[in-house]
This record gives C-alpha cells, structure tokens and sequence, in this order.
C-alpha cells in the first residue's frame, strides 16, 4: 500500500532541499559537520502540527501551502536602511540582506579592543568549534537552520571587556514576488565578566511602516545562540516587524554561568505568522534572568510565544513579563514554562502574561507554568485577559478626550511598562511612535 505524501511533509521536504542548497561562505569542518547533522535531524524529526502538545494553537498550514525558493543576493543602497538604524549604534552595526552578509552596510569602527564583531568567515575558528551548534535539544525548525547554515552573524566579547556602544544586528528582507526562505543564525558569546548590549532587529524592506501587509510571502527561520560565562552580563532587545504576509519562526537559546546576567526585551509587531521558542539554561549559582515581552498584532496576524527556562542551581532567579495587545481577529499565543528542580533551592521565580483584547473578534490562549520538586522557593505565575475598561474610557471622554484618543492613551500605557525597558532611546522611540500609530487605526 502506498503511503499518502501530506502537505507539510512535502513542504519539510522542500524546506530542507533548500536548505541543502545554500552554500556555505567558508570551506570549515565544523560548519560542514553542524549541515550534515542538521539536515540528519530534521528528516528524523516530526514535521509540528496541531496534533503536538507545543503547536497545538498555532497553525501552520497557510506556512505549509507556500513553495518556497532558495534566497537570492540582493544589492540595496544605503540610504535604503535609514528607517533602521539607530543613532546610538550608527558605528556599531552588522547588515544582513537576505541572509547575506554586507560588509559595504556594516560599520563596527565604534567597538572597542576585546570585542570581536563580523559574520562567519571572519570569525576565530576556535570560537566556532568550541560554541556554535553546542545546544543539542532537537527541533524541527532549529535542525533546518543547522542543515543551511551558510552564513551568520558573530560577536565574542573577551574576558572582563565592557562594551558600552550597541551593537546593531540587523536582518532585512527585499520583499520579492517570489517567495524565498531565509535562514538567519547569531552566535554570541560573552566570556567570564564581559558585558555587552545587543540589539536584534528583524525587518522588510518596504516604502511604508514594515510590518504592513506587502502582499508577497517569505519564510525567515532564525536561530540566535547566546553564551554567558561566569559573572558576564547580556542585554539583548529582539525586534520583529517582518512584513505582514511574512513568516517568522525563530528561536533563542541561551545558557548562563554562575553570576551572569541576561535580559531580553522582546517586542513582535509584524509577520502573518510569528513564533519565538525562548530556551534558557542556567548553569550556575546566583544567576538572573528578565524577560520582557509585548506583541502587538491585528487583522489576521498570529504571535506565539513559548519560553522554557530551566533553574538547576540554588539562589537562582527569574523575573518574566510577557504582554500581548489583540486588535482585529489576531490571535496571540504564550506558553511560559519554569523548572524548578530539587537542587535549586533558594530560587526566586515569577512569570506574568497579561493581555489586552481590542476587539470582540481578538483571541488569546495563555499557559503560564511552573514545575516544582524543590522545597525552599518563592515562585509565582499567572495570567490575565481583559478588554479596554468602559469606565476608563468614559472618565477619559468626559475630560474632553475624543474616543480615539482615550483609546489609544489607554493601550499606551498598557505597552508603556515594557517599552520603558529598551536602554535606547531612539528605538524606545520609535517603538512607541509605532504603537501608537496602530492603536488609532
């Protein structure tokens, strides 16, 4: 009897034979091992759907529908990314089109002695060998990242060296009519004592606000690996405003020594469809992790978010938020999980997802987790959906507020607490003017 090809398994398929025919930018035999590994796993591994646990909210099947084609070299002028960069980093910054490398876009002149700042082919070797695809858990996705990896951003900060100047990690799309399949990966890796503020920047090319519909699909598969050493700090901000009829799934996967530090600022706006699997490893005593997250979605846009951090030392402590605002029939998905095992005594963890419904039509499902077996913990979860408060809006009304402008004064505040997290200015900014801009529409 023979079996029936479904959809998605032609399209993983599809999506590794493309991944298979990116060439690397280097002849290394870590990144040759990393591909043949990957492309190993990925047609071990089950292609997601609704049927497992992880996906079951999220559907992939207008994603599975696409034929996507290999990425093509795109030359773009430089004027061309002025709605991207930020003032702070204007010396500081890696350009990545269509998962190429830019080196005539890139400036790094601003970083100091001790930070090592460029893409794969330029990168230490050893510094491959000894991190990049060190993370092992297996995933669909991740493994097809691994099977193309051809090129990719790296920043390696040396012992005890503070990196007060962003550095600007910035991956744009030239929207074609042609859907293409991109496959950014970042490595960074702060060693013991090191500290440095990275900013990843996911966006189109577009003549008007990137996150807007183009009308053209594509696929952007990132995956961003992230090394902290003893007593080393990382504040990482994420920003996603892909084009809307794109695809974005990423994932981030960080591991923490004892006394480091890491923050994310998270911030989704853009994509048809967006997940973001967020895979934290604390491998220390001592070591903190903050998570602040708002999505921003409308029309028939889905953002996903699954987040699973893992405390396995005592005094560990991990602090999340996570926000979502639903407008239109968009549909926001959280997934928070913590481990707390018996060796992490002493750990303090709290998780939030609150959510702001606009309309009647918004959907949002929400599963804030804790798994415990240590005894001596203060741990917290929790969640929360509401809708724009008729009180509220009526006292600001009566104050002499039209309706549009109490509406949006409200949905201001409510993303203000995690937009104030962003450490620059102009982004913050930026970010803000975008989200007030959506909350009138």
């Amino acid at each position: 009897m023979t079996a029936i090809i479904t959809k998605p398994e032609q399209s993983g398929e599809l999506l590794l034979k493309l991944s298979r025919e990116t060439v690397p930018t280097i002849d290394n035999g870590k990144i040759l091992e990393l591909r043949e590994s990957g492309a190993s796993k990925a047609q071990e591994l089950a292609i997601p759907g609704r049927k497992d646990e992880e996906w079951q909210f999220t559907d992939l099947s207008q994603l599975w529908a696409i034929d996507f084609c290999v990425p093509q070299p795109v030359t773009i002028d430089k004027n061309a990314l002025a709605t991207f960069l930020l003032p702070e980093a204007k010396n500081s910054h890696l350009v990545f089109v269509n998962g190429i490398y830019q080196p005539e876009l890139s400036d790094i002149s601003a970083l100091p002695a001790g930070v090592s700042v460029g893409h794969f082919a330029n990168a230490q070797n050893d510094v491959l060998v000894n991190y990049l695809g060190k993370e092992k858990t297996p995933e669909f996705f991740t493994a097809l990242n691994q099977a193309g990896l051809s090129d990719g951003a790296v920043i390696y900060v040396t012992a005890n060296t503070v990196v007060t100047t962003p550095i600007h990690l910035l991956f744009i799309t030239v929207v074609e009519e042609i859907p293409r399949f991109y496959q950014p990966h970042s490595l960074i890796v702060a060693e013991t004592g090191a500290s440095v503020n990275i900013i990843e920047n996911y966006g189109a090319l577009a003549e008007h606000c990137s996150d807007l519909p183009l009308n053209y699909s594509y696929f952007t598969n990132a995956v961003t690996e992230i090394y902290l050493e003893a007593n080393a700090e990382v504040i990482h901000t994420r920003v996603q405003r892909e084009s809307g009829d794109g695809f974005h799934i990423g994932r981030t996967i960080i591991e923490q020594g004892r006394d480091s530090r890491y923050t994310l600022n998270e911030i989704n706006l853009g994509a048809k469809l967006c997940r973001h699997n967020l895979d934290i490893l604390q491998k220390g005593e001592q070591t903190e992790t903050n998570l602040h997250g708002l999505a921003m979605i409308t029309g028939q846009q889905t953002t996903d978010t699954h987040s699973a951090i893992y405390l396995n030392h005592p005094h560990g402590i991990t602090k999340q938020l996570h926000k979502c605002i639903v407008d239109g029939s968009a549909h926001a998905i959280f997934n928070g999980k913590v481990f707390v095992p018996k060796p992490a005594q002493l750990t303090n963890a709290s998780q939030l997802n609150r959510n702001l419904l606009i309309s009647n039509k918004a959907r949002v499902n929400t599963k804030p987790e804790l798994q415990i077996t240590a005894d001596n913990v203060k741990c917290s979860h929790g969640a929360t959906v509401s809708q724009l408060e008729a009180d509220d809006l009526f006292y600001l009304q009566s104050r002499g507020l039209s309706a549009d402008t109490a509406r949006s004064l409200l949905i201001d505040a409510f993303s203000a607490e995690i937009l104030a997290k962003i450490p620059l200015e102009s982004l913050r900014q930026r970010l803000g003017q975008c989200v007030a801009c959506r909350s009138v529409e």
